[in-house]
Formats: C-alpha cells, structure tokens, sequence
C-alpha cells in the first residue's frame, strides 16, 4: 500500500474512488490535474450555447459535484435540471454534502447501462478514461444517441502523445509539476503504480477516432496543458 497524496493510500494497479478517498478528493485531484478548475469554469461557459431553458442535463462521472454545481448555478434561472451521476456512493455523498443545489440531481449509478434522456449537453470530466478500453466505443456511442441534433459533448481527458518523444517530454513535465505542487516522488510513483490497469488513457488522436465512430462529425480542442486535453463534438 502506498501513500499518493493528500492522505490516499492505494496498493498497485488497484486505485479506486471508493472508501475515503471522497473527502480529499476535490483537493487530491485539484493538485494533480493542469488547470482543473479552469477547464470547469470554461465548460459551464460552453454549456451557454447549448442549453436551453426546462432541459436536462447530464454530468457523467461527477464524483464530488463541483463542475455540477457549476453548472447548476450558471442556469438556475432556466429551470434546467442537471444530473450529476457516479457510481461510487461515497462520491454522491459528498457531492449531496458539498455541492447541492434544488436543481441538481445526484445518482449513484453505472452510466455504462443507465439510461440517458434526450438532452442538449452532457460532460464527461476526466471520466472516460477510466471506463474499460473494451466498452469505451459502446458509450460514446450511447452518448451520441442521447444527444439532440446540435447537442454537445464536453469531455476532458489525460490523453498519451503521439510518439514516444513527446511522451517522453510530456511525463517529465507533468512529473515537475507534481513536485512543485509538494507531491513528494515516492507518491507520484505510488500513484502511478496504483493507476495501473485503472486508468487507461488513449491518444488525442484515438479520442476523436472514438467520436467519429460515434457519428460526430464536428469536434475541436478546446483545451490542452502537456497530456490534459478538452474536446467539444457537437452533433
């Protein structure tokens, strides 16, 4: 068992969301990822062009509710519902602790088999890269299904380079980072080696093969630091 951070502990290729690790989440993962309150901020401002008034809203992945309670907040005038959805219970727990709002929605579910409404916007943060390589197709395409003509997608991923010198050059880079962000290097080894088989990033590149696949015709990058990249797909 090795410590990762921010009083997290995880033994190898076994990370999980489960137990404690809901209380530090919000400043374990604040700590760890790029620019994580600015991709928030600006998918709540992209939600602007799409969602319209007495919708729903889907928030995938949304472990301790902070985008989701963003993005209630920024329409809460509009009678949107937003759903924010994990299947971790403890993560719901907290959200409903921290980020609750009359208008959002927390469920503890799978979103692999939970059904999706229409709706106009859904986000994915840092969410699909941790759902299995081998049904990874399957929800994108549930995903674009869900969707209204026009609707979009907002995913946020770590994404690998694409060739083994810029992922070289990237890793070290994001493991300066870390350290001047006082993780020490046993726990960025720690978690690295606890994130095996847990979290299986793809390339920008496989990313939007994975959309295309889906049916999205129209996709851009609307964020990237090192391996942190922001996508936006429209239907």
């Amino acid at each position: 068992m090795g410590d990762t951070g921010q009083n997290i502990s995880a033994s190898n290729a076994n990370w999980t969301f489960s137990g404690d690790v809901a209380k530090t989440f919000g400043k374990h993962v604040s700590n760890s990822v790029p620019l994580y309150a600015e991709g928030q901020k600006l998918i709540t401002e992209f939600s602007d062009f799409f969602v319209g008034k007495n919708e729903k809203v889907y928030d995938l992945g949304c472990s301790t509710g902070s985008l989701t309670k963003l993005l209630a907040d920024r329409h809460k005038f509009h009678n949107v519902e937003i759903i924010g959805i994990d299947i971790e219970e403890k993560m719901i727990e907290e959200a409903i602790k921290k980020n609750s709002s009359e208008n959002i929605n927390y469920l503890t579910e799978d979103i692999v088999s939970f059904t999706l409404e229409p709706t106009n916007f859904i986000s994915a943060y840092y969410t699909m890269q941790f759902i299995s390589p081998s049904i990874r197709q399957f929800l994108f395409n549930k995903i674009y299904d869900s969707l209204n003509w026009g609707g979009a997608l907002v995913i946020f991923e770590k994404v690998r380079a694409s060739d083994a010198r810029f992922q070289d050059y990237f890793s070290q880079l994001y493991q300066e980072y870390k350290l001047n962000n006082n993780f020490t290097a046993d726990q960025i080894i720690s978690k690295s080696k606890s994130l095996k088989r847990v979290l299986e990033p793809f390339s920008s590149e496989a990313n939007i093969d994975l959309m295309k696949r889906a049916g999205f015709k129209d996709i851009i990058t609307i964020q990237k630091y090192l391996c942190f990249e922001g996508f936006l797909a429209i239907k």
